[in-house]
């Protein structure tokens, strides 16, 4: 006979801990969940007791097909009944993700020293959001974490779909443009400088757009160097601008008002936000809290300040529907689902509602985009290729005829 101490989360959702004695760990899990308990942890009572680990915050990405799967199989197991440092084991054994693996490892040494699971995620801020983190401590506080990890991994399933379809629509107009853009420099720093050899020793008159495309091609070949300082030098400099007030509130502003992606970019925010806000109403995130999440996670600096706009609203006794409208950022049919969800109590179901359509609304639209795009590549391309081909004949041509 062994003596096991457990942690455990009662009825209530109050953390209770104890000692069991039980031959065997199964025993421990069968009593505590007769008693409705859910089960943190049950470790075998050694001579010292362990004291909390304690570990430096990760800040390193995981890939989010990864925490997908992660989410996925731990609300399995939890729904199973394992206990969670089992849980927590088992993942980590399976997991290959260099990043996630000791990540696990360092979460289950937290729960064996008697942190919550809430405080073990928060340590790694890069592996595990605000979003994850709050949703797991709403689990814990209302004793439904298996539901609440399935909700999470549908989530994170739902954002890797929408990347999927954008990052695979936009490989084909990336591919025509960045052959095009390597072609266009191997002409004007190889090919172009030949032909203007050749005409300059047979003295052929050179109409004005052959001139003008050879100085285009001298001027590539004595200062190649400033094209790559300009590309990283730019780089550098849209990095440091986007990360000042001021730059990343023009920048967010330009993104919306921008011809055809700004439509597209509007569309994926408010499928972001009613998709993030739904999960997190639904799992027992308070409001204020829920909407402090969101706007942190929307990804531009305007639409989280109408989403702050609605906090301060609701902070005074008003209508969340109210300032979203006046925004402008919103359309009606967004905020009219969102009152009528306040009326109702039914604001998780209409938020669900309005992010499957946006989510609709949004590979519509990256069809549409790309769809445009293509046939813009190969107009412009042609229209520069033709003018290179009729710069580089014209001359051709009149050598000929001198010589007929």
């Amino acid at each position: 006979m062994s003596t096991f101490v457990y942690t455990a989360l009662d009825p209530s959702g109050k953390t209770v801990k104890g000692k069991v004695d039980a031959e065997s760990e199964q025993l421990v899990l069968s009593k505590l969940h007769e008693q409705r308990y859910h089960i943190l942890s049950v470790t075998q009572e050694k001579s010292r007791t362990a004291k909390p680990t304690t570990s430096t915050p990760s800040n390193k990405k995981v890939k989010l097909n990864d925490m997908v799967i992660f989410s996925r199989q731990f609300a399995t197991m939890i729904d199973a009944g394992i206990a969670i440092v089992r849980c927590l084991d088992i993942l980590e054994s399976q997991t290959k993700d260099p990043v996630l693996k000791p990540v696990i490892a360092q979460c289950k040494k937290d729960v064996k020293g008697g942190l919550s699971l809430t405080d073990a995620f928060s340590k790694h801020p890069g592996v595990f959001s605000r979003l994850y983190v709050n949703m797991v401590k709403a689990a814990e506080t209302g004793g439904i974490l298996d539901k609440i990890l399935e909700r999470l991994s549908g989530f994170l399933e739902s954002e890797q779909e929408i990347r999927g379809k954008i990052k695979s629509a936009m490989i084909y107009p990336i591919l025509v443009l960045s052959f095009a853009v390597i072609m266009i420099i191997a002409l004007f720093l190889f090919v172009l400088p030949k032909f203007k050899e050749i005409f300059d020793s047979m003295g052929v008159e050179m109409p004005g757009a052959t001139k003008f495309l050879f100085s285009a091609s001298d001027l590539a070949v004595k200062f190649w160097y400033v094209g790559p300082i300009l590309a990283v030098g730019g780089f550098f400099a849209y990095k440091w601008y986007s990360k000042t007030d001021s730059g990343a509130w023009q920048i967010d502003t330009m993104k919306l008002k921008f011809p055809v992606i700004g439509e597209l970019v509007q569309k994926m925010a408010i499928s972001r936000f009613s998709r993030t806000f739904a999960t997190l109403i639904a799992s027992g995130v308070p409001m204020m809290r829920s909407l402090e999440i969101v706007g942190e996670t929307s990804g531009n600096r305007v639409i989280a300040h109408a989403i702050e706009s609605a906090r301060n609203a609701i902070r005074e006794g008003q209508k969340i529907s109210a300032p979203l409208a006046a925004s402008g950022l919103f359309p009606t049919m967004v905020t009219h689902m969102i009152d009528i969800g306040e009326e109702t109590g039914r604001l998780s179901e209409m938020l669900a509602k309005v992010s499957d359509f946006y989510d609709q609304e949004v590979d519509n639209a990256v069809k549409g985009l790309t769809s445009m795009i293509e046939p813009l590549l190969i107009v412009v391309m042609g229209g520069l290729v033709g003018f290179i081909a009729v710069s580089i004949m014209a001359p051709i041509f009149k050598l000929i005829s001198s010589v007929g």
